[in-house]
């Protein structure tokens, strides 16, 4: 009986992150489009569209390879695995030996290394283009998050997010300066890696700006409603995963009851939306900032992991 218990709540967590997410970047369009005084479309629009695609015919170059065909899948694949690893509502379960810092960082990587071969299988500029700039954000960003991860085990001392949840919400944490430099960390490398302002544009197709979209120019149908549900899932995982590692509050403990994870959803889907207003607002009150800055934005974000994990090395007090 408790191992139908943990498969129904570990199925209940892959099923909600991979519904939730075309529901965050609803939400996050429609704030962005109140606070710029606009109408704006119905937060169930990104499901509108994704059912829109799939019931389009996919076109394909003549030279498209057996790469560009399955790459969209392989990119959902291994972000759905990586969103699913990441504690939502309730911690230990049955799949959460597996959901370590160091794996997401791996499976993010794979996503995105078949994210740039599929740029730049048709052969086309705009795909070569994104590709590249994909690449310079990817080496400045993994960098960042092995020195969140080095901050995170250092004070839990675990690379595991069960773990590390349970540690920050113990009083031993305390107010400590690193882990506001590793928040502020993680927040940038999240706003790049996910494509967001001020380092991407994903409501733009300009040939000066746009990075994630010149990848996917070429996709249509229902390859392209993969490709799109794998980057709202991608914008999810990352809040998700600042909602697990510094407001790990209201996360059911194992072995709970049903009316104690029925809490957790609840908190953890305010979490979420919570991180929806803060993004659109930020994303409201900035601006796109060029190309070539993007290396001093990420830059800093490496500086601050950094200097955290010096911190810790010279004092665990700070």
């Amino acid at each position: 009986m408790e191992l139908i218990r943990d498969l129904v709540v570990q199925g209940a967590q892959m099923l909600l992150v991979v519904l939730l997410a075309p529901l965050v970047t609803g939400v996050v369009r429609k704030l962005k489009s109140r606070l710029l005084r606009r109408q704006g479309p119905s937060v169930l629009q990104p499901y509108r569209d994704l059912l829109r695609l799939i019931r389009k015919d996919v076109v394909l170059a003549d030279n498209a390879s057996w790469l560009f065909r399955s790459a969209p899948y392989l990119i959902f694949s291994t972000t759905w695995v990586a969103a699913a690893l990441v504690p939502t509502f309730a911690t230990g379960l049955m799949f959460s030996w597996s959901a370590d810092l160091i794996a997401i960082v791996a499976l993010l990587g794979s996503a995105r290394f078949f994210l740039a071969l599929a740029g730049m299988d048709v052969g086309t500029s705009f795909g070569g283009i994104g590709s590249s700039r994909e690449m310079m954000i990817a080496a400045l960003a993994e960098p960042v998050m092995i020195m969140i991860v080095f901050v995170l085990a250092l004070l839990a001392g675990s690379t595991q997010l069960s773990t590390i949840a349970a540690y920050m919400v113990s009083p031993a944490v305390g107010l400590r300066v690193t882990l506001g430099m590793a928040f502020v960390s993680l927040l940038m490398v999240g706003i790049a890696e996910t494509g967001r302002i001020p380092v991407d544009n994903p409501a733009t197709h300009l040939e000066l700006t746009m990075v994630h979209e010149a990848m996917v120019l070429e996709y249509s149908g229902r390859h392209l409603a993969v490709l799109e549900l794998a980057g709202s899932l991608k914008l999810l995982l990352y809040l998700s995963l600042i909602a697990c590692l510094f407001l790990p509050w209201g996360l059911t403990l194992p072995d709970a009851s049903a009316w104690m994870y029925g809490i957790g959803l609840a908190a953890y889907i305010a979490k979420i939306l919570t991180g929806c207003g803060a993004l659109a607002l930020f994303e409201t009150a900035i601006a796109k900032m060029r190309v070539f800055r993007i290396p001093t934005f990420l830059g800093a974000a490496l500086m601050l992991g950094l200097l955290g994990t010096l911190l810790l090395f010279v004092s665990r007090g700070f």
